[in-house]
């Protein structure tokens, strides 16, 4: 029985009885049809899976890191408390003694990759290369901790590395560095790219053989629906891609390859949102459904699933463009004056659980700091009540001040959202009376790109732009999303003090340090506006009765973050 998450209601789903459906399970005699002659999971994400690599802008957006992250394992993984945890089946990684921060990594001797081909430090290098900033041709989502590397040594082929951080800038959150996802297979990219020597382009910082491998590493791992070419898509973890069906959805199958120990069940099929969720749930294929809390309209899991409804680690936000309408702070806090934040929490910002403390407790008054950090108080403190209501009069000044008279802002998202869809006509019905036109640019065909592209005018997502599962226990994510040129500051943030705090952030480990900068970085961003934060985004899981060892998670890896120990008796 799974304690920490605190499970809701319990109904009755299914008319099986569990104790005479084991061996069926163990067979695949319980199956119908030949591609379900094994065992098989189904795992529902609010999200679209368009890329293997979710360490790109795009990737990161996207479900790509709930799907793979047990067919991509890295040195760690996120566990449900929202931190790095070590991950011994890939490796070890200790701390070498010295002057400033060096890390010794040592993959498992065992560790192959699906195709046969060994993971190697390789892996680790053009997993920094790619992230570090160096390299101006990877779209990376983020940059935190790989542009504190200053090297990272590695022999070609080899099991281990040493990743020697820059003077000065030991990264608090190194374990969390080339995990879960991290790691793409540097073999295929070198490959496919024509850079035979991976290593050896990234430490010439040859021009040519890095165009290459960032045009491939960017757009290479791209999925398209009925295509897998499984020569492109190798597995280091428990599950490889078996395929992409027509509507989306991606199939996992047991890594013949692995080094570790089995999965428990042989084969998962994750469906993303836009393969029509409801459907599949009145067809009996869905056995864990992480999704947002009133996000997916149809689809409520009642009879035969443990359902709960809690707070999780993303920050729901609107996150504005500093182009276009919003070119102007006082256009960015014109509009924050008409939104109506409490309203926006009371209505979609708690649904069903205790908000007396702690995530979730209260309207979101900073952008930095989660409200069961010891320094929210005083970090939100600097909101001070304000942009609360919606001020109309406050509204039309600021906009007065632009230079702007009757303005049309149109929000975009991840379309269907039921919730979003709502909050986003609420916002426009407060704004009207401030001249302020808000239109519902939510598609199914979203992108991060949209908003600096001067499509869309603001975004409405979790932290650092993602779309589903997002957020972890951490400062320093949602810093540098507002960080200037970091992948994941999707509305073009430029303010050179908050990318300041941002780098310092991620290495000042004392408490007073951070909670002076976190309050600095409010005072900033209340005024200058480049995001207005909401609340903690709920999340609702449910979990099909015979599910055993299926544990929530409402982090950016999502409830899949340890799928392999996962066993359903139907």
């Amino acid at each position: 029985m799974v304690t920490w998450w605190g499970f809701g209601h319990s109904r009755g789903r299914r008319a099986s009885a569990v104790a005479a459906t084991f061996a069926l399970i163990a067979t695949g005699a319980a199956c119908s049809s030949p591609e379900d002659q094994v065992p098989s999971i189904g795992y529902a994400i609010d999200n679209v899976v368009t890329t293997y690599n979710a360490n790109t802008v795009d990737g990161a957006a996207s479900g790509a890191r709930q799907a793979f992250v047990r067919v991509l394992p890295g040195l760690s993984y996120i566990g449900p408390e929202g931190t790095a945890l070590s991950d011994g089946d890939m490796g070890t990684a200790n701390t070498v003694p010295g002057d400033t921060l060096t890390v010794g990594y040592r993959l498992n001797p065992d560790a192959v990759y699906s195709d046969g081909v060994p993971v190697t430090c390789d892996d680790l290098v053009l997993a920094w290369a790619a992230s570090s900033g160096r390299f101006g041709q990877f779209r990376s989502a983020s940059r935190a901790g790989y542009a504190d590397i200053d090297r990272v040594d590695c022999q070609p082929g080899s099991k281990d590395a040493t990743v020697v951080f820059k003077p000065g800038r030991a990264y608090a959150e190194w374990p969390a560095l080339f995990g879960a996802t991290a790691l793409m297979p540097s073999h295929v990219a070198g490959r496919v790219a024509n850079v035979p020597d991976v290593v050896g382009a990234v430490s010439s910082g040859d021009p040519d053989a890095i165009g290459r491998l960032a045009e491939f590493w960017n757009n290479g791992w791209n999925l398209v629906p009925g295509q897998a070419d499984p020569a492109l898509f190798p597995s280091s973890g428990p599950y490889r891609l078996d395929s992409v069906g027509e509507n989306g959805e991606v199939v996992l199958v047991a890594n013949e390859r692995w080094w570790g120990n089995s999965p428990g069940t042989e084969r998962i099929v994750v469906w993303p949102k836009n393969s029509d969720l409801p459907s599949h749930l009145e067809s009996s294929d869905l056995d864990v459904v992480d999704t947002a809390a009133g996000g997916i309209e149809g689809l409520s899991p009642g009879d035969g699933y443990d359902t709960t409804t809690a707070p999780g680690r993303s920050s729901e936000q609107l996150v504005l463009a500093t182009t276009g309408v919003f070119a102007s702070a006082d256009a960015r806090r014109a509009f924050a004056s008409c939104v109506p934040r409490q309203r926006l929490f009371d209505e979609y910002g708690h649904p069903g659980f205790d908000k007396s403390s702690g995530l979730g407790s209260g309207v979101l008054d900073s952008r930095l700091a989660q409200q069961d950090m010891l320094i929210y108080p005083t970090a939100a403190g600097v909101a001070d009540g304000r942009y609360r209501e919606p001020d109309v009069d406050a509204a039309r000044r600021s906009m007065d001040a632009s230079g702007q008279g009757e303005v049309t802002v149109r929000i975009g998202y991840l379309a269907p959202d039921r919730r979003r869809a709502d909050i986003v006509a609420a916002i426009a019905e407060a704004c009207a009376p401030a001249d302020i036109t808000v239109e519902d640019a939510g598609s199914p065909d979203w992108t991060p790109g949209a908003l600096g592209s001067g499509a869309l005018d603001a975004v409405l997502a979790g932290t650092a732009g993602a779309q589903g599962s997002a957020g972890v226990d951490s400062l320093v994510t949602p810093a540098y999303s507002l960080a200037i040129g970091n992948g994941t500051n999707l509305g073009g943030f430029v303010n050179g003090r908050v990318t300041e705090i941002a780098d310092q952030l991620a290495v000042d480990t004392s408490d007073g340090s951070r909670l002076n900068l976190t309050t600095e970085a409010e005072n900033i961003l209340w005024s200058e506006m480049p995001t207005i934060p909401l609340f903690a985004a709920p999340r609702s899981i449910s979990i099909a009765h015979g599910m055993h060892a299926a544990v929530p998670n409402s982090t950016i890896a999502g409830s899949g973050w340890n799928m392999d120990r996962w066993i359903l008796l139907r």
